[in-house]
C-alpha cells in the first residue's frame, strides 16, 4: 500500500493510547477459564513488524483489555486467543457488540481449543450474523502482502486446512477468526516453537495485513 494512503488513514483513525497518539493492539482478558495470556511474545513481535514495514505509527507495547474497562475504547485492534473456554457476561456481550458496531476490529486466533466456546459466544453477540468464510479477494489477503490462497498454515494439529472466517457489518469486516492456522504461534519468538523462518515470515505478513486493514477500513 502506498505510504500516502496509510498516512491519511492513520490521521483519520488514530486513537490515543497511554503513551502517545499511536495505534495499539489490545489483548482481550476474558473469563471462562481459557488462557487469554497465551503466546506472550506474539503481539510485541507483530507490533515491531508493523512499525518496520509500514508507515503506521504503533505503540510497541500491547495493552491488556477487559470489556468492562476504559482501555477497550483506546484500541482499534482487539486480539483474542487461548486454548480453553471463554464466557462473556451479558454486559460484556453488549459492550463488545457496541465496540464492533462502532468501528472496532476483533481478531480471534484459535490456539487449538478455543473453537467451540468462541463459536458459541460469537453467536450470542451476533445471533443474526453467522461466521462466513472470508473471500480470497478480500483486502485482508492483499492490502500489503499477497495471500492468494488465504491465511497461511502455521501448525498442523488436526491436519485440516487453515481458514479465515469473519463477520461483516455494513460490508466492513469487523471480526476475523483464524481457524486451524495458529497464526499467533507464528508471531512468537523463533525459539518458542522452532518454526522455520518461512513460516514465521508468512505469519507476520498476514498479521501486518490484518492490522493494516483494521485501522484503515472505513467504519
Amino acid at each position: 500500500m502506498k505510504a500516502a494512503l496509510l498516512l491519511t488513514a492513520v490521521t483519520l483513525t488514530a486513537v490515543s493510547t497511554a503513551d502517545s497518539d499511536r495505534l495499539a493492539i489490545g489483548r482481550l482478558h476474558y473469563d471462562g477459564g481459557g488462557d487469554w495470556y497465551a503466546n506472550p511474545s506474539s503481539i510485541p513481535n507483530l507490533l515491531e513488524a508493523i512499525g518496520e514495514r509500514t508507515t503506521l505509527r504503533v505503540n510497541l507495547r500491547e495493552s491488556v483489555v477487559e470489556l468492562d474497562g476504559p482501555e477497550l475504547w483506546d484500541v482499534p485492534y482487539l486480539h483474542m486467543t487461548g486454548h480453553g473456554n471463554v464466557n462473556f457476561s451479558e454486559p460484556e456481550l453488549r459492550t463488545l457488540r457496541s465496540f464492533l458496531e462502532r468501528g472496532g476490529f476483533l481478531h480471534v486466533d484459535d490456539n487449538y481449543g478455543l473453537d467451540e466456546s468462541f463459536r458459541r459466544e460469537i453467536a450470542r453477540i451476533f445471533p443474526s450474523r453467522p461466521l462466513v468464510e472470508v473471500p480470497l479477494d478480500h483486502p485482508v489477503y492483499n492490502i500489503v502482502y499477497q495471500f492468494p490462497e488465504g491465511i497461511p498454515k502455521v501448525h498442523e494439529h488436526d491436519g485440516l486446512p487453515a481458514q479465515g472466517f469473519g463477520i461483516f457489518i455494513d460490508e466492513r469486516l469487523a471480526v476475523y477468526y483464524s481457524y486451524q492456522s495458529d497464526l499467533g504461534d507464528g508471531w512468537e519468538d523463533s525459539d518458542v516453537h522452532d518454526d522455520t523462518d518461512e513460516v514465521r515470515e508468512a505469519a507476520l505478513k498476514m498479521g501486518v495485513n490484518l492490522f493494516t486493514y483494521a485501522v484503515t477500513a472505513a467504519p
